[in-house]
């Protein structure tokens, strides 16, 4: 199974920071292993390169939907520390055993926004004007299951629109695939984070989704119960709760929810 893991790692594209997949990562041979939201890996991929240069631990960060993260760790995959963008996900793994139920921390949070592409001319300031029929294609995460996607359909459930854009979703497997889609004129219009629109020149925000409308958007933060990698995987959980992580993740646009 770990190596069914490592073929899937190969072929999803993981980012190993400060060296290529497979090669020593640091002097000292240790490497943590650490499976994050897709629309964390920008940020995370940041605070494990100050994390490796300050301890020469080499950090290789899995990105992907969060469903298929819990997926992966159910299915014995070699990981350390997994941050997922809701507590669903978190919890399946938790209720398999395998986490660390008490590291479990809330790390972050964010906001949804719904954004189109920028060379169109739409008009589109609520929810209700995407169900007029210029708007053809929604792309958000696949609302069944990816944390973006579930709290966008509770979004519109909430403003009473939901059965009206039901035939218009277009479900990607994770959020950065639906700003993909959206970017490439595919979808008309489409719900990410915030955080997701930081440098993207293809698509902009519509409108902003209030945070009183939907859960407070969690990313929770755990250890493993039984991780391959248990002293650097220590090291680097400690590392995420840290001011400098924080200040990190704060200038990609999260909200830092630990208090010191």
């Amino acid at each position: 199974m770990r190596l069914l893991f490592l073929l899937l790692i190969v072929g999803l594209g993981l980012s190993a920071c400060n060296g290529p997949l497979g090669l020593p990562g640091s002097v000292s041979g240790q490497t943590v292993v650490v499976s994050v939201a897709a629309s964390l890996s920008d940020a995370v991929g940041d605070v494990a390169n100050v994390f490796e240069k300050q301890t020469g631990i080499h950090v290789i960060v899995n990105a992907a939907g969060s469903q298929i993260l819990a997926t992966q760790i159910i299915e014995e995959a070699p990981v350390d520390v997994f941050i997922s963008a809701d507590h669903r996900q978190m919890l399946r793994v938790i209720d398999r055993g395998k986490i660390d139920e008490g590291t479990v921390r809330d790390l972050l949070s964010n906001q949804l926004v719904v954004i189109v592409p920028s060379d169109r001319s739409m008009s589109i300031s609520r929810p209700i004007d995407l169900v007029q029929h210029s708007v053809r294609r929604v792309a958000l995460g696949d609302p069944e299951v990816v944390p973006a996607g579930v709290y966008a359909r509770e979004y519109f459930d909430g403003m009473g629109v939901w059965n009206a854009l039901t035939p218009k979703i277009v479900p990607t497997r994770n959020v950065r695939a639906a700003l993909r889609a959206v970017e490439a004129g595919t979808a008309d219009a489409g719900v990410v984070y915030r955080t997701d629109m930081r440098t993207s020149r293809a698509a902009v925000v519509a409108f902003d989704v209030p945070v009183d409308r939907v859960p407070r958007i969690t990313y929770p933060a755990a250890l493993l119960t039984d991780p391959p990698h248990p002293e650097s995987a220590e090291q680097f959980f400690a590392f995420l709760q840290t001011a400098k992580a924080q200040h990190i993740f704060e200038a990609y646009g999260f909200i830092f929810l630990l208090e010191y």
